[in-house]
C-alpha cells in the first residue's frame, strides 16, 4: 500500500502577525490567536487541516504578542507524542541567530529554525500562514507538488478579477505553470479559459526540504532581500525554476458536492463580525457539525448553557444563534448572535447580530446591536448600542458597515463620561 505523503511532510505555520486592521481585537493577542466559532482560535484551523491530511509533525512560528496563542497551543494541541514520531513545536522568535536579530520576515522565520526542520528528516514542508478559515486537504496539494516535479507549489483562489486587486496573483499558463507573481496588481490577470477571475495566493506553499532549505541558505545572504516568501523567493523561482499553482477547488474539504469552496481572511472587524454571524444561518457556508473533518481546539471543562425567566419581555432564549458551554442567558434576548464560553447576560437584555467573546457580562437592559464584544468586558446596564451610529463612534469603533467593537478601556471611558 502506498504511503501518504503526509507521513514525510511537515507543516510550518507562520503565526507571528498582529493582524492590525482587527484594531483592538489584536491589542493582546496574534491575530492567530483571535477567536472565532464559539470555541476556537484562528490558528485551529490550519493545524486541524494539518492534523487531518495526515501530517503529525509540525512547528508554529510566534512572534508579535505570542503568550495568548502560545498558552492555546500548550492546553489544546499537547497530545502529539515523540515515542510515535509527532511532534508540535512552538517557535517564538528568540534571537536564535543574533541577539539583535527577531523574524526578519516570513522567510527568515524558517531560515532562523533549519536546524529544528533538520531533525524532522521529512521530505517535503508546507507553509502555512496561521490566520485563515478554510478546510482543506493538504495530501491532494502535495501529490500534485510531486507529480508535476514543481521546485514550489503555491496554494491559489479562484476570485473574480477585480477583486484580486488585493491579493498576490499568478499569472499562468494553461498547464497551471506559474509564469508571473504579481503583487496587489491594479490589473490582474484571468486565468487561461476563465477571463473574468484571477488566481490569489493563499499564502501556502509546499517545497522539498533539501530544495527549500538551499534556498533559504541563498536568501539569508542576500543584503537586498526583506526574505519573504511572497515578497523575494516565490517570485525568484517562478523566473528561474519551476513553480505550479494548485488550485483551492481541488483539494477543499466541502460539506456537500454541491457547497462552495469555503476560504475567509478574518482580517478586519467586519469581515470578523460577518464570518461569525454566518454560522449562524441555518445552511452555514462553513460546516463546523462534520465529524469528517474536525476542527480541533482547546475545550474549555464548562457546564452547559443555562436558560432561565419566561415572562414578557424577561425572557431567556436565543433564536438563530450559537451559544456555547457555561452560559447563562437570564431574561435575555439572543436574536441571531455568537456567544462564546462562559456569556452571562441578566434580564430585560438584547444581542441581535452580536459577537460576544469568553466571560462577558451583559447587565440589566443592554440593547446591542450588530456589535463585537472583546473578551472579558462587563457591558453596563443600560448601554445601548447599534442603533445610532455617530452616538456610537464617540466611545466605540464603529466600523464602514455600521458594526461596533466594544473593549473595556472603551466602556470604561463610556462610564467616565456618564
Amino acid at each position: 500500500m502506498e504511503r501518504r505523503l503526509t507521513n514525510r511532510a511537515m507543516a510550518f505555520v507562520l503565526a507571528g502577525g498582529r493582524g492590525s486592521r482587527l484594531k483592538e481585537l489584536t491589542d493582546r493577542r496574534a491575530k492567530p490567536a483571535v477567536y472565532f466559532g464559539g470555541k476556537s482560535r484562528i490558528v485551529d484551523f490550519p493545524l486541524s487541516n494539518a492534523l487531518n491530511s495526515g501530517i503529525r509533525k509540525m512547528a508554529i512560528a510566534t512572534q508579535y504578542k505570542a503568550h495568548s496563542l502560545i498558552r492555546h497551543c500548550q492546553r489544546g494541541w499537547n497530545f502529539f507524542r515523540a515515542e510515535r514520531n509527532e511532534y508540535l513545536d512552538i517557535l517564538p522568535a528568540s534571537q536564535r541567530v543574533s541577539e539583535v536579530q527577531w523574524y526578519l520576515g516570513t522567510a527568515d522565520a524558517v531560515t532562523q529554525n533549519i536546524d529544528i526542520i533538520d531533525s524532522y528528516d521529512v521530505d517535503y514542508v508546507l507553509i502555512l500562514a496561521g490566520d485563515h478559515i478554510y478546510k482543506m486537504d493538504y495530501e491532494i496539494m502535495l501529490r500534485q507538488h510531486v507529480e508535476t516535479g514543481a521546485d514550489v507549489t503555491v496554494g491559489c483562489l479562484t476570485v473574480l478579477r477585480e477583486e484580486a486587486t488585493a491579493f498576490g496573483v499568478m499569472q499562468v499558463d494553461a498547464n497551471d505553470r506559474i509564469t508571473e507573481f504579481l503583487e496587489k496588481p491594479a490589473s490582474p490577470p484571468g486565468i487561461p479559459g476563465d477571463e473574468k477571475n484571477a488566481l490569489a495566493s493563499m499564502g501556502i506553499y509546499v517545497f522539498d526540504w533539501k530544495f527549500l532549505r538551499e534556498l533559504l541558505l541563498q536568501d539569508a545572504e542576500d543584503e537586498n532581500s526583506s526574505h519573504d516568501f511572497g515578497g523575494d523567493l516565490i517570485p525568484a523561482i517562478v523566473k528561474d525554476g519551476k513553480a505550479m499553482a494548485h488550485r483551492f477547488t481541488a483539494s477543499c474539504v466541502r460539506q456537500s458536492a454541491e457547497a462552495p469552496a469555503y476560504w475567509r481572511d478574518v482580517g478586519t472587524v467586519d469581515a470578523f463580525h460577518a464570518a461569525n454571524i454566518n454560522l449562524t444561518d441555518f445552511d452555514p457556508d462553513l460546516d463546523l457539525w462534520s465529524t469528517d473533518w474536525p476542527i480541533w481546539s482547546y475545550s474549555e471543562s464548562a457546564p452547559p448553557a443555562k436558560f432561565v425567566h419566561d415572562e414578557g419581555k424577561r425572557r431567556g432564549h436565543a433564536i438563530s444563534s450559537l451559544v456555547s458551554g457555561g452560559c447563562i442567558i437570564s431574561g435575555t434576548e439572543v436574536r441571531n448572535s455568537l456567544l462564546f464560553t462562559g456569556v452571562h447576560s441578566n434580564s430585560y437584555s438584547v444581542l441581535d447580530h452580536a459577537v460576544v467573546l469568553p466571560y462577558v457580562t451583559v447587565e440589566r437592559s443592554a440593547i446591542l446591536r450588530n456589535v463585537v464584544i472583546d473578551r472579558g468586558v462587563t457591558i453596563p446596564q443600560g448601554l445601548v448600542v447599534g442603533e445610532d451610529p455617530d452616538d456610537d463612534a464617540k466611545f466605540f469603533r464603529v466600523t464602514d458597515n455600521g458594526v461596533t467593537l466594544i473593549t473595556q478601556p472603551m466602556v470604561n471611558a463610556w462610564k467616565a463620561a456618564q
